[in-house]
């Protein structure tokens, strides 16, 4: 019998550590119990939020409605010949999941290691890093349609896939809730490692003939030494997306600004949203109880007892004078609630 509670305190269940309280919170260990939940019809008609890992959410305010927390858990793997099919639980880590993977040799997801967040949020997110992104390895994925009681699997083409967005984060945005995700593995690995200071890390090490398990470490390293960890200072990874610009936009900018940090991509120009930020003055900077980390200036920390409103504060700044300075528009990654 599922358990509903009421007024339960989401401040251990959001990496930027903030207090918020849900009206009401239950947790899904079985996708059965989805079918059990909604069988209520009083659930139909409240708001709702599905809750992963935590790690890209910011609550600005309590939520008035009720708090779905996915701990789905299990993973499984099927070989055939080169190709690796993992099935996993939307309510896994995402970096368990990763290490599963390369434990087994499975190739894929290497440089992707280490990112916060559960299994099911991401196809949802369309999350990335170093020169990969989710729907580069991603086969399908279940999810309960909250209408109909049915579940239903969605494969790559039906997710509409693009920079850190998905179906799921647009037209199907609160109608499904991810089960479990496919992955597309291989057993012979084609490593990216040319993609931000792989490549250097690498040589530093002295590996010149990499496999999966280096270039996790080294991603791993590379995370450690830029990024905080949300156990000892809250924060929610890169708080900003990297802006995107169409060519003659990006000639433009780097007419005025030669430095430029720049990728090319196929669907344009990618600039280092971080180092626009730290161009203005924001890295390592304090604003009260909130702040820049003094490492990446791209992710936004909580020095101890944040608001969520603080938080958007800061980010808005920030967004403001990126604007003023490059003539860029920043946009927040994570979900603001």
């Amino acid at each position: 019998m599922l358990q509903i509670h009421e007024n339960v305190s989401l401040k251990n269940f959001n990496t930027f550590g903030i207090e918020a309280y849900a009206r009401f919170f239950v947790e899904i260990n079985h996708k059965e119990e989805l079918t059990e939940l909604f069988a209520d019809a009083k659930w139909h008609h409240t708001n709702r939020l599905i809750l992963g890992g935590g790690s890209n959410m910011l609550f600005t305010k309590n939520f008035d409605g009720l708090v779905i927390k996915v701990n789905i858990r299990g993973i499984e793997h099927r070989i055939n010949h080169e190709e690796v099919i993992v099935e996993s639980g939307a309510g896994e880590a995402w970096n368990g999941l990763v290490n599963y993977c390369v434990d087994w040799g499975f190739a894929g997801i290497e440089n992707l290691s280490l990112i916060p967040g559960s299994v099911g949020a991401s196809p949802v997110q369309n999350i990335g890093a170093y020169g990969v992104e989710l729907k580069d390895v991603f086969d399908s994925c279940e999810a309960f349609e909250i209408k109909t009681g049915s579940f239903k699997v969605f494969l790559k083409k039906d997710c509409c896939f693009g920079y850190r967005e998905s179906i799921f984060k647009q037209d199907l945005k609160g109608k499904y809730i991810i089960t479990s995700v496919k992955f597309k593995l291989s057993i012979h690995a084609y490593l990216n490692v040319s993609y931000g200071a792989i490549e250097d890390e690498l040589k530093k090490r002295e590996i010149y003939q990499p496999n999966i398990k280096d270039v996790s470490r080294v991603v791993s390293a590379i995370r450690v030494s830029k990024l905080p960890d949300p156990s000892t200072i809250g924060n929610a990874g890169s708080f900003f997306k990297n802006p995107i610009l169409k060519k003659d936009e990006f000639d433009l900018l780097h007419k005025k600004f030669p430095d430029v940090v720049h990728y090319i991509t196929d669907s344009g120009i990618k600039l280092a949203a971080g180092w626009l930020i730290e161009q203005c003055g924001w890295k390592g900077k304090v604003i009260g109880n909130t702040g820049t980390w003094k490492n990446q200036a791209l992710v936004l920390v909580n020095h101890g007892n944040a608001t969520g409103g603080e938080v958007y504060d800061l980010s808005q700044s920030i967004i403001n004078s990126v604007k003023a300075k490059f003539d860029v528009d920043l946009e927040r990654e994570v979900n603001v609630i």
